[in-house]
């Protein structure tokens, strides 16, 4: 007898049988039970996850001999032949090679007539996202109001490409990938019924690399046990398919951890030597990143359907999540960018050594000014070690005022590793020109701006704010200009606010009563110039409304 495939042997034959699908399985069920069967339905999905096999089904269960049921008894001719494919009352279509309008009503032409055996005719098209324009308008009528002995199922991969009068005529169901504890649950399954020794890793990898679909499962299973002689072995299945092991990518990380080029390129090399492939890597790394992630954000988080959570433990106490972050970015651009490069050993190369050049910089590890005033980055420390810095001062180009003709201090190191300069007391100098000194950006910036000084006394330092800006003063703002205070002084620094109904002469109010003095002086020029009194006079010419901006 002639071998026969493993996903057309085990293709399910009751929805007792299925994998998954839950939801579109009851509600068939339920409308087969209550005989509330829709005349039209579509299934929609990726490839391999029992859009066919559903319809098959279906038929089965509108031409049972025993009745219209949800449990047909695949025991008598009827059932039999819709298993073998010979029913003659169900015509099974591929739209793919069918797509003409000639082929469609040439169908349709057989619609009117009864079934010749069976109590329904079952017309099942698959792929029908492939029907040209003409087919799908030929299909229309007949689709609304078919005689009451036709049932019409459509399968297909892309229901964009469906017209929207088609979509409106079925009942639609959408059946969802498989998880891989699902499929991996299946194959063991199967594997006892067949007899097959297998190790439990091997088969979560299959069930891994099936992406979703059960048909692929089961075809890399076939490939898989004749690749191992009978046997289902991890180490075979991983050369197989050219997959990537754990234990490489755990050493991918431990080399970005202890920052070691050569380490990765080492790796690197292996795998291009054992043919693995290496577009996955970055792939792989990316989930091996991500479940580290987890763990720093949510310590107690573990998901059963993935393993080796004691690596994935060591790796996360060992990095930073800054450094976890930006790895993560980098492998997912690096797999985006991976058809650009040369060829995929370079590609992979190039995104390991990004992650090396682009580390983030540790706390106080910060460069000093050089000739030209950049900012020259230093290393990162190593582990253990105390980063120590001594910045020079930074050469920069004295303002034009006297308040600059005294030396220059020597900057100071802030503990966030910048080089700021150092500011003068709140007695000495305005809140506005204090604040421009404290270098502040975004939202911290923005709060800053709409507060005003009321008192400084000791090392406590009293704001006003306006009511209507209240909403700016939640603990974060506050605790981050503080502290930004706090480094900038070099002495503890303790905020204490007062909201006010009437306004405060903040920062803010002053700048936009700047800008108003500024367009109302650039208005009074306009309106003062002879060229447009003579425009104005000559042409009945107007100056069109916040037209006119100051000169920056």
């Amino acid at each position: 007898m002639s071998y026969q495939v493993l996903a057309r042997k085990w293709r399910p034959k009751s929805f007792q049988q299925l994998v998954g699908q839950e939801s579109v399985v009851q509600a068939l069920v339920n409308g087969l039970d209550n005989d509330r069967v829709h005349h039209a339905f579509l299934f929609t999905g990726t490839r391999g996850v029992g859009k066919t096999t559903i319809a098959r089904i279906l038929a089965k269960c509108l031409n049972c001999e025993t009745g219209v049921t949800s449990t047909p008894c695949g025991e008598c001719s009827a059932c039999v032949d819709i298993d073998e494919g010979r029913f003659q009352d169900m015509l099974e279509i591929d739209a793919a090679s069918r797509t003409k309008v000639d082929d469609t009503r040439e169908l349709l032409e057989t619609v009117q007539f009864a079934p010749a055996r069976g109590r329904y005719k079952v017309y099942i098209i698959d792929e029908v996202h492939m029907l040209s324009t003409a087919s799908f308008n030929a299909l229309l009528k007949t689709l609304e109001e078919p005689p009451p002995h036709v049932k019409f199922i459509l399968a297909t991969t892309d229901p964009q490409k469906i017209p929207v009068t088609i979509l409106s005529r079925c009942l639609r169901f959408n059946l969802r990938r498989l998880l891989p504890s699902q499929i991996s649950a299946y194959l063991e399954k199967l594997l006892s019924e067949e007899s097959v020794e297998a190790e439990p890793n091997a088969t979560e990898r299959v069930a891994r690399a099936a992406d979703g679909s059960m048909r692929d499962a089961l075809s890399l299973l076939d490939q898989a046990i004749a690749f191992g002689g009978g046997k289902l072995v991890d180490d075979d299945v991983a050369r197989m398919m050219g997959s990537v092991d754990h234990a490489h990518v755990a050493r991918l990380v431990e080399g970005l951890l202890a920052g070691d080029a050569a380490c990765l390129l080492e790796i690197v090399r292996e795998l291009a030597a054992q043919s693995r492939d290496l577009e996955s890597v970055l792939m792989e790394l990316s989930e091996v990143l991500h479940r580290m992630c987890l763990l720093q954000l949510a310590p107690a988080y573990r998901d059963p359907e993935r393993s080796d959570w004691e690596s994935i433990e060591r790796l996360a106490a060992a990095a930073s999540p800054e450094d976890v972050q930006l790895w993560y970015q980098i492998a997912i651009q690096g797999r985006r960018d991976l058809g650009l490069a040369p060829d995929p050993r370079t590609g992979l190369e190039m995104s390991l050594l990004r992650m090396l050049a682009f580390r983030p910089l540790e706390p106080q590890a910060a460069g000093t000014g050089n000739s030209q005033g950049r900012t020259a980055s230093a290393p990162p420390p190593a582990a253990g070690a105390a980063a120590e810095a001594k910045p020079e001062p930074e050469t920069a180009r004295a303002p034009a005022s006297e308040a600059c003709t005294q030396a220059a201090p020597e900057p100071s190191v802030s503990v966030t590793g910048a080089v700021t300069e150092p500011v003068l007391l709140a007695d000495e100098l305005e809140w506005p020109e204090l604040m421009q000194r404290l270098h502040l950006r975004g939202a911290v910036k923005e709060f800053a701006r709409h507060l005003q000084l009321e008192e400084q006394a000791g090392d406590e330092w009293r704001f006003q704010l306006a009511e209507e800006m209240g909403y700016l003063a939640n603990d974060q703002l506050v605790q981050a200009l503080q502290q930004r205070l706090s480094e900038q002084l070099g002495q503890p620094v303790r905020l204490r606010l007062r909201q006010v109904q009437e306004t405060v002469a903040s920062p803010a109010i002053a700048s936009e009563q700047a800008q108003q003095r500024e367009l109302s002086d650039a208005e009074r020029a306009i309106n003062e110039d002879e060229t447009v009194r003579s425009l104005k006079d000559s042409f009945g010419a107007r100056i069109l409304k916040d037209s006119v901006q100051p000169l920056q």
